[in-house]
């Protein structure tokens, strides 16, 4: 919880929903439903108002259960830190202009530690360099040993962040939960793959605050803009340096599960600069997919194609794999649901609307599965080419119905299947299976009783 000497004030999240009267709130992910007295209702409906929390101990206890079911965000409103209390710290391979074009954004940095891992040219800008490259994770653990303040602004050198970037950042930390706070990273739209990536980028996830954790809307942040709190960092050992690619999936989730609030702040923004040819771009995306069988195996259960409720994904998985009677017993359990949100107060068209996104929800998983993860096993089989052709044209479609460049629909298809190709050929190294699996958890809203 944020310090009580500093005002809190909350936003909700788009996901939020609630009864008429306000004394049932639905959200979360995993979604989550608590029950509020009448004076709660009353409190959150004067929160989201935009009324300070304040200091009571009733009224912080009820704002900090928002919080950690990710149903309400926190407002960054002015802190108590400084850009004073911040390092930067950026590894970098072979890419002096875009140092140049960093060093030149972050000047507002007392304290900015270049790291170059192994250039063939060494830069003159550096500040510790590696003699032969060891990959951005022990580059950035490198930087980290140089660094004395309680913030570290972790920046790649292909990063321009927004001037006041870490004014809405900043804040987030008067929370001593916190440890990690993301900026959104958008794209320099230059070219066909910058307006590619503008719209579809990896790195970029999206517009709205969120609480960052495995199996929610956001489960990670990248590390290409990260600001850490050292403590939480040194405390788990730094980035992991044997993983070349996912150490910052890694580093996120470690933070997590020791027990420490990492967030999303899209009101903070960077700009990244996409890789500068095809070539390049497509083996990017082929080593982001090859980190999925590194990261199963350290995070177990955490790793998969699509996280989907059991009835739900029963139900779509049969009529996948081309078995729609054996849906039939599942058909219900929309309408069950519906009856159980009504019978918990929803209005019938809030209930309707969270049963139905959570049906297209299911079906949009599934499709993206298909497309980047299951194209190499679909191609085998009549079926599956039927079904590869049925998710892959509406890409092509739309396209054309927008009046796109047709080059970006086959970018969207390229990037499918190299970063399928990479998961694929990770899983065959490792013998694991998990990243190709799907998770189909128990479902049920877990409902709680509160203030």
């Amino acid at each position: 919880m944020k310090d009580s000497s500093m005002p809190l004030t909350l936003r909700p999240d788009s996901r939020l929903r609630s009864s008429r009267d306000g004394r049932v709130l639905l959200g979360g992910a995993p979604s989550r439903m608590l029950r509020l007295t009448p004076s709660g209702a009353r409190m959150v409906r004067a929160w989201l108002a935009g009324q300070p929390v304040g200091d009571a101990p009733a009224a912080r206890a009820l704002a900090q259960r928002l919080l950690t079911a990710g149903l309400v965000h926190p407002h960054a409103t002015a802190g108590r830190r400084t850009v004073d209390e911040v390092s930067m710290v950026t590894p970098v391979k072979d890419n002096e202009a875009g140092i140049a074009r960093l060093l030149a954004a972050t000047t507002e940095l007392a304290t900015r530690v270049i790291v170059d891992d192994g250039s063939v040219t060494p830069l003159a800008s550096a500040t510790v360099r590696h003699r032969r490259a060891r990959g951005p994770g022990a580059a950035r653990n490198s930087g980290l040993r140089e660094v004395r303040t309680e913030l570290v602004a972790f920046l790649d050198s292909d990063v321009v962040p927004d001037p006041g970037w870490l004014d809405t950042v900043l804040p987030l930390f008067d929370d001593p939960a916190v440890a990690a706070v993301a900026p959104r990273v958008r794209t320099f739209a230059h070219g066909v793959l910058g307006r590619y990536e503008a719209r579809r980028s990896s790195l970029d996830m999206g517009g709205e605050p969120a609480l960052v954790r495995p199996g929610s809307r956001i489960g990670y942040v990248p590390s290409a803009a990260l600001v850490v709190r050292r403590t939480a960092l040194a405390e788990l050992g730094g980035f992991d340096e044997t993983l070349r690619y996912g150490e910052d999936v890694d580093l996120i989730w470690r933070l997590v599960a020791a027990g420490h609030v990492v967030r999303y702040q899209p009101e903070a923004v960077v700009r990244h600069a996409p890789r500068a040819t095809l070539r390049a771009w497509l083996r990017q995306r082929y080593d982001y997919g090859t980190s999925a069988a590194p990261l199963a195996a350290r995070h177990p259960g955490q790793l998969y194609c699509a996280r989907l409720p059991r009835t739900t994904g029963w139900r779509w998985l049969t009529v996948v794999a081309g078995h729609p009677g054996l849906a039939s017993a599942t058909v219900g359990a929309p309408v069950r649901k519906l009856r159980e949100l009504r019978g918990h107060g929803l209005p019938l068209s809030t209930a309707v609307s969270v049963v139905g996104a959570a049906e297209l929800a299911a079906v949009a998983q599934l499709a993206d599965a298909l497309r980047r993860i299951w194209w190499p096993a679909a191609l085998l089989s009549r079926r599956g080419r039927r079904l590869l052709l049925a998710v892959y044209l509406p890409t092509a479609a739309g396209a054309a119905v927008r009046g796109r460049d047709p080059r970006a629909a086959l970018l969207r298809i390229a990037d499918d299947l190299a970063y399928g190709a990479g998961v694929w050929a990770s899983c065959l190294r490792s013998r694991r299976v998990e990243p190709l699996l799907p998770q189909l958890y128990r479902t049920g809203v877990s409902a709680d009783a509160t203030r």
